[in-house]
This record gives C-alpha cells, structure tokens and sequence, in this order.
C-alpha cells in the first residue's frame, strides 16, 4: 500500500466471490477497500473471518444503500443502530450514503431521485441531522444520476449545495454522475465542479456508464470509464486535492488485473493534474 502523503488514496469495491478470493490471494496495491454495509453486517463464518483478515491489509470505507434519507417513511432507527454498531467495531474512515431514497420501504436498493425542492430541502436536512445524532458522525452524501426533474424549484446544484450547508455533512462526489446529469440535463460539468463547496468533498467515485444516444447516457457502473470521465477526474484533482477515490464496478465485473489497470489510471490522472503536489484531503 502506497503510505506517500502525496498521494491519491485509491480503492476498489469489495464482492464476495471471485475478487474477494483475488484481492486475499494476490494482496494488490490499493489503499483501501469499500464495502456495502448493508451485505457484510450480518455475516459470520468463514466470510467473516476472509472479511476481517482483509481488514487487517486495507483500510475499510462504507457506502451504504438503504438508509433511504430523502424517503417519505420514517427513518429506520434499528437499521441505523446496527450501522452504529458495525462502524464502532470496524472503525472505517468513512461512511457515505446517497443523496436519493429507496422504493417500496423495503430495502430494494432502487435508489431514486429526491425532487429539487424547497420542502425536500428541509425534509432531507432534518433526516441528515437525526442520522448523524445516531450514529454520531457526519454523514457524506453521494449525488446520484436522474433523469427527470419534475416540478423542480432550483437546479440539482443548488439543491446540493443547499442541504451540504444546511445540513452541514459532506459529499462524495460521484464524477460519472456529474458527467451523466450534464448530458442529459444540458449543462457544463466543469462548471458544477467549480461552484462546489471545496471544504464538503470528502470521497469520489469514478464509473462507466452506457451512452444510448449522442444526448441520453445511463449510469451503470458496468463498463469502463469514458475519457470524458476521466478529463473531469483530473479536474477534481485540481481543484478539490488529493480526495480519495474509488473505482466503481458492480455489474460485469472483469478480472482483478483489469481493474488494477483502470486503478493506475486514476493515480496517472492524480499525478498529472497540473504536475504540482496535491494536498491530501483531512
């Protein structure tokens, strides 16, 4: 693991099976290992042990799925009790989540879109406060992909923006869906970059996606990062630091050496921003 305090931590999401049995046989260069925490809470066995034997070589990051906190049902407090739990036994360095809600209040994982107001605004930031008095940490929160914005009272930035300050947590910026949000919404991503808050990015992710027209693009975290993708990812280097980021991939996931090549070019991205020394992000 690279200890260099210039550098860009990278790491790559850890699935049980085939890349888990990779990242325990071959021990890759990587700086840490995110995992959903909803998949691992409740496991035992021989899984926990490969689990926390991995732990013993990669700092732990969590990105949860469930916690629903632009959802209309009331917040899971058991759910956030065993997140608390799980957290204090495993001391990540960070959890995240999404800025989104889930169907069904049944854990579906179907994250959807909050709408881009005023009245969601405070019904977000009120549900922000009340998880991190729980789990008794700031939470960092993802912008998500959408694809429509019905009845909306402010653009997707200043509705961001709006519940970072509000609420005062921070955000993992997801750059693919930077990328996607402004082709299908027609606006200039470099832009959106530049109007975030420097001092909120904590975390990014960088993923593929599928480009169905010249003016439509899905986010699907199934395929490799597009070039357009990685010319915003050396942006954020420049102007947020030396952010953590992880490679996403969670459908047609290819072999560990694939991925590790994709990992090179994240730290060839870093290194390349305006060749001067990033600071790395507290």
């Amino acid at each position: 693991m690279n200890t260099d305090a210039k550098h860009v931590p990278v790491g790559v999401g850890l699935r049980r099976g085939s890349l888990m049995q990779q990242i325990e046989t071959d021990h890759p260069d990587l700086d840490f290992l995110e995992v959903a925490p909803e998949n691992w809470m409740r496991l035992g066995g021989a899984v926990k042990r490969q689990f926390e034997s991995l732990l013993e070589r990669y700092p732990l990051y969590l990105h949860g799925l469930s916690l629903s906190i632009g959802g209309p049902a009331p917040l899971d407090v058991d759910f956030l009790k065993s997140l608390r739990a799980f957290i204090d036994r495993y001391q990540p360095v960070l959890y995240s989540e999404h800025l989104s809600f889930c169907t069904d209040n049944a854990h579906l994982y179907d994250l959807m879109p909050i709408p881009f107001t005023r009245a969601a605004v405070r019904h977000v930031v009120e549900r922000i406060h009340r998880a991190q008095d729980i789990l008794g940490q700031r939470l960092t929160l993802e912008n998500v992909s959408y694809y429509t914005a019905p009845d909306a009272e402010m653009n997707e930035l200043e509705f961001l923006t709006e519940i970072l300050q509000q609420a005062d947590c921070d955000l993992l910026l997801d750059v693919n869906n930077v990328y996607v949000n402004s082709v299908n919404h027609r606006y200039d991503p470099v832009a959106f970059l530049d109007a975030l808050p420097v001092e909120r990015v904590r975390y990014q992710h960088v993923a593929g996606h599928l480009q169905l027209s010249p003016d439509l693009i899905v986010d699907t975290h199934g395929a490799a990062v597009a070039d357009p993708v990685w010319d915003l990812l050396g942006h954020t280097y420049n102007r947020f630091g030396a952010v953590p980021t992880l490679l996403e991939r969670d459908f047609d996931i290819p072999p560990l050496a694939d991925l590790m090549q994709e990992v090179a070019q994240i730290r060839r991205v870093a290194a390349g921003a305006h060749n001067k020394v990033l600071e790395p992000v507290a």
